[in-house]
């Protein structure tokens, strides 16, 4: 049969079919392209207009019932499960809403986009389960939302209601990817951290939350910040996988100058560890979110600095020229370093920054708060560009964030790594065998041991570089092979000459002038700031 033959029915028929498929095919590329209504430009242009307006500051109507809630009692006020966005099943993604309450007291208008437009998602208490507490509804009119949580089957394909992303207070927001449990948090931006005269804390009044096409892998949500001397635009683009990722479209206005301007910043936990152990009995070894601030420089460097929790706040600055990634990271992984089956910090992953394009001069700041417990976060890092735009000029930024567990996996594996630092008492044996204090403090620094060239050819040999500020004498600088872990251990002893103030410390592996391994940089708080 030739196409010639067909009967006109067959014809009428055919062409009804094509006519149909060819509208589907159009809704399903409006469905697939939402943001065509809305993009970053759309919330660029607000920032723009409100950086030369005066702030407005939030005010909170948060009643006195909610505002005194424990934080127990605050977890159990759940958006009820058929009320999520997004709940009809047609893409693999849902949006759950956070209930103000407790120190979560300021609304966020949240709106969503799709292939009809953009429309305001509006409060409506009955969304909500509050458990046994009771709560007047006449008190929760117009309240609004405090942020919201991002679900995806990340771990099972048949459970949709994995938490993959919060947005909560502030500028604060925290993803994890696959067997990973929620610990560093990034955010939006950081001014004037660690600075006397005060932080200015930005933060979201605005979200725009994009509907993913049925078939789509990742979320689009778009941002607007605000502050007394800044506003800004965000595009995040979220793609969950083993490791997620956060590609961040960022644009900065400034009302008025700042003292310090922290791009890509975030914000950790480090109560004790390896190298600074508790100060009384516990069952686990160690307590943090993260262990050490890494970064890789423009011209190729490696760098690894161990955390400190001081008795006074800590700030370290890091002078880099266009940086190729920094972040905090996670690089204890064996359970038997916590011992904590409730918090599992073994799975909290590392948060990893890799710039777009060439960033220039400036800095990887790092800034170490004391804290007496682990419910604050008392790390913060972030990058700090040389010049600041002028009042009304955008400063764009553009980076991707990734959550991981695969710390070995950023570096060039033939590049040696730290695999733990160790710090103790420092001690010298006597003709007795015996081990005695001797004054000094001592670490020991395993290194990993860096690949040869080729497969076949046999372990390099090795030397070590070290270096220390005029604020300590080195009493005992060596180094050796540990069959154990097949690397290179580093033992150092230093006497501190002042007490009061800091040492710093540098130490890495090289193959006659080449460096092999990345730099060991730990710096040892004065008695007053830590000690």
């Amino acid at each position: 049969m030739t196409d010639n033959s067909l009967s006109s029915a067959r014809v009428r028929s055919l062409a009804a079919r094509m006519l149909l498929s060819a509208l589907a095919l159009s809704a399903g590329l409006l469905a697939a392209a939402p943001a065509s209504a809305f993009d970053f430009f759309d919330v660029a242009r607000r920032a723009k207009e409100l950086s030369g307006e005066k702030y407005k500051a939030p005010t909170s109507q948060l009643p006195k019932e909610l505002r005194d809630l424990k934080y127990a009692e605050y977890q159990q006020i759940q958006p009820k499960r058929d009320k999520y966005l997004w709940a009809d099943g047609r893409t693999a993604f849902q949006i759950a809403f956070h209930h103000p309450g407790m120190a979560f007291d300021l609304p966020v208008k949240i709106n969503e986009i799709d292939a009809e437009g953009v429309r305001e998602i509006k409060y409506d208490p009955a969304d909500f389960d509050f458990g046994p507490r009771q709560v007047d509804p006449k008190l929760l009119r117009g309240l609004g939302f405090a942020g919201f949580r991002i679900l995806y089957p990340l771990n099972d394909p048949a459970k949709r209601d994995d938490e993959l992303a919060s947005f909560l207070g502030a500028s604060y927001f925290r993803v994890v990817g696959k067997g990973q449990v929620y610990g560093v948090s990034a955010r939006g931006l950081a001014i004037d951290t660690a600075v006397p005269s005060g932080e200015e804390f930005p933060r979201f009044r605005e979200f725009w939350i994009a509907r993913p096409a049925n078939s789509d892998k990742h979320v689009v949500i778009y941002a607007l910040l605000d502050s007394p001397r800044a506003t800004g635009a965000y595009r995040f683009t979220i793609t969950p996988g083993e490791d997620s990722l956060v590609e961040v479209r960022s644009r900065v206005y400034l009302r008025a100058p700042v003292a310090k301007l922290g791009i890509a910043s975030m914000a950790s936990m480090y109560l004790y560890g390896a190298t600074q152990p508790s100060g009384s009995a516990n069952y686990r070894p160690e307590l943090h979110d993260s262990d050490g601030l890494a970064f890789h420089a423009g011209n190729g460097e490696w760098l690894w600095r161990p955390l400190n929790n001081p008795r006074r706040l800590a700030n370290s600055s890091f002078m880099v020229e266009n940086p190729r990634g920094f972040g905090l990271q996670q690089r204890a992984r064996d359970f038997r370093q916590y011992e904590d089956l409730d918090d599992r910090y073994d799975l909290r992953p590392t948060l990893w920054v890799e710039p777009t394009g060439n960033w220039g001069k400036g800095r990887v700041e790092l800034v170490e708060i004391p804290t007496a417990d682990e419910t604050n976060d008392n790390i913060v890092a972030f990058w700090v560009p040389e010049h600041q735009p002028k009042p009304g000029t955008a400063l764009e930024m553009n980076y991707t964030l990734r959550w991981t567990r695969n710390e070995a996996g950023l570096q060039d594996p033939k590049l040696a790594r730290v695999l733990q630092t160790r710090r103790s008492v420092g001690e010298t044996r006597g003709t007795d065998l015996i081990r005695r204090p001797d004054g000094s403090t001592a670490f020991l620094i395993d290194f990993s041991a860096p690949a040869p060239a080729k497969p076949k050819d046999p372990p390099l040999p090795v030397s070590l570089n070290f270096s220390t500020g005029g604020n300590a004498d080195v009493l005992e600088n060596s180094l050796r092979r540990n069959p154990v872990t097949g690397g290179w251990r580093v033992t150092l002893r230093i006497k501190v000459k002042d007490p009061a103030k800091p040492v710093e410390m540098r130490a890495g592996l090289v193959n006659g002038q080449n460096p092999v391994s990345e730099t060991w940089s730990y710096q040892l708080p004065g008695y007053e700031t830590g000690e």
